[in-house]
């Protein structure tokens, strides 16, 4: 296989899918000046929705500026031969390729969160702030970071290292063996998120006994759901938006409520967001992501196994000395088209679990409550109301709200 000829195939992925991009967020983009739906015309007054548009304008400026400087730095890292030069400052400092290979993506890492730091900075403390959304502080901004690099490094170094040595163990069978390992913490991950993981960015508590927690706990006892973990989130200390979400299974299954979230809804309105997040676990939506997204790995890998022992890999990015890290970068550029294609189909699965989730949860309990929170937190996250359809094609998971309320009165 051609070094010279992968490398050209490199750059013309990464030029190929900016362009793409930048023309989806221009689409986009050009929505933003549309009137409100006229069935969504009751959550902004003239006002607001301007407010709407100049926050997603802005946002949209912001990111064609970071994404093209992600986008030429990129370019020029590879052009340059920066691969090589972290790879040659790797083997100045030790021989171990279990090391190397940690190092190697250490440093990358890191370099590049570094610079992306002003951008997020500026996204959090500006634009954020000057829409009222920001509760961050510049403390709490940087201990995030903080612990999420000490996660990459421990959670991630631990798989990488065995990875590494499963490939040097059995060659090109490592596939299986590396496909066991993230088996096993997608599943430890998925059942122990919110115990372990949680903890370490925000406090949650068990709800409060009250009218809430009685309904809730009477729904569930209605629909033979068996619910024993409510718990409260503080996702106000970073933002005033609001979510909810499921995690776990089994024994382990829980609905974890943002604080924002039953401060800006009604009780009803809270139920129906939690019946929404209960038919994603009677419809066994979780287990299939979860089956769906372990498919795609192994499919993955497999191909991985393929082709990374062939020195062309590393050539092609630059570095004079075939490695498994280099070949891995490589191959994680090369393999971006088909990851392209497995997150649309992604996509389009989860736009119609989500109308399934709906679905139950006006069967089960009331689709009125749940548009009414569907239109509060649109307009409390002054999200878009007006996407482009090609964009919401290629990128949303979730269907756009309008196109959900429709559906609930269906």
């Amino acid at each position: 296989m051609n070094s010279n000829l992968l490398f050209y195939l490199i750059i013309g992925i990464i030029v190929i899918q900016f362009f793409i991009e930048t023309f989806l967020d221009y689409l986009n983009y050009k929505k933003y000046k549309d009137p409100i739906p006229k069935e969504l015309e009751d959550i902004y007054n003239e006002k607001e929705y301007k407010k709407s548009q100049e926050y997603k304008m802005d946002n949209y400026r912001f990111g064609l500026f970071s994404s093209s400087f992600s986008f030429l730095l990129t370019l020029g890292f590879l052009i340059f031969g920066g691969f090589e030069w972290v790879d040659q400052i790797v083997r100045s400092i030790t021989s171990n390729s279990i090391l190397m290979t940690l190092l190697f993506f250490g440093i990358i890492m890191i370099g590049s969160d570094l610079l992306s730091t002003p951008f997020s900075y500026y996204q959090t403390f500006v634009i954020e702030e000057k829409f009222g959304f920001n509760k961050s502080t510049l403390k709490l901004f940087f201990l995030d970071k903080i612990k999420g690099w000490l996660m990459i490094i421990i959670l991630g170094g631990i798989i990488m290292s065995l990875i590494v040595w499963f490939y040097e163990w059995s060659g090109s069978s490592f596939w299986l063996y590396a496909l066991g390992i993230i088996a096993i913490f997608t599943v430890g991950m998925n059942l122990l998120y919110s115990r372990l993981i949680v903890p370490i960015f925000n406090k949650q508590t068990p709800l409060e006994d009250g009218s809430l927690k009685e309904k809730i706990s009477n729904y569930a006892s209605k629909t033979g759901f068996n619910l024993r973990q409510i718990f409260v989130i503080d996702g106000s200390k970073r933002s005033t938006k609001a979510n909810a979400y499921f995690s776990g299974f089994g024994k382990e299954k829980r609905v974890t409520l943002y604080d924002t979230l039953i401060n800006d809804l009604e009780e009803e309105e809270i139920v129906a967001v939690l019946a929404h997040e209960v038919g994603h676990y009677k419809k066994h939506h979780i287990l299939i992501n979860l089956g769906l997204s372990l498919l795609l790995t192994a499919l993955t890998l497999y191909l991985l196994s393929l082709f990374i022992a062939n020195p062309a890999f590393s050539y092609a990015i630059g570095v004079t000395t075939p490695s498994f890290h280099a070949a891995l970068i490589s191959f994680g550029i090369l393999y971006s088209p088909i990851s392209e294609v497995t997150g649309l189909i992604m996509n389009i699965l989860s736009r119609k679990f989500e109308f399934q989730a709906d679905n139950y949860a006006k069967t089960t309990y009331n689709g009125d409550p749940l548009i009414s929170s569907l239109k509060k937190l649109s307009k409390n996250s002054l999200s878009n109301l007006n996407p482009h359809p090609a964009y919401v094609f290629l990128h949303y998971s979730h269907p756009p709200l309008i196109s959900r309320i429709q559906n609930l009165r269906a």
